[in-house]
């Protein structure tokens, strides 16, 4: 599926009924091997960020993780769509190795990337990024 293809099913800010449908994609985008092109996933990424679940920061991870093109093209801030506090207080609790990585890659970003992070101007961002 094309970016156009999802963003026409979905829109950029998807409606939160979509959002185990958005999962399932960014699962098998992200275990997709033979996917040489990384804007899908960003875009899988953006539209779970946009409804704002807490619990699809670790998806959002996985896909981060996926290999070095997708850790620098997903952009830090899409881990954060709950808010930072909240992302933060989740990974803490959540606790294990997955989540005590992610806690210190965004505690580590937070003095430059997440300063005065808003995520209405983020999203805009990717609005115009879009053109939608």
């Amino acid at each position: 599926m094309k970016e156009d293809e999802l963003l026409d099913i979905y829109g950029l800010e998807p409606d939160k009924r979509h959002r185990e449908s958005i999962r399932q994609l960014l699962q098998q985008e992200t275990e997709n091997e033979e996917a040489e092109d990384n804007e899908v996933l960003k875009l899988l990424c953006v539209m779970l960020f946009a409804i704002g679940n807490v619990q699809d920061t670790e998806l959002i991870w996985q896909a981060k993780r996926k290999n070095q093109d997708t850790g620098s093209y997903i952009d830090v801030q899409l881990l954060c769509g709950a808010g930072v506090e909240k992302t933060i207080a989740y990974l803490e609790k959540r606790g294990g190795e997955q989540a005590r990585k992610q806690l210190l890659y965004i505690e580590q970003c937070q003095p430059v990337d997440l300063v005065d992070f808003s995520k209405d101007q983020w999203l805009s961002g990717y609005i115009a990024y879009y053109g939608v």
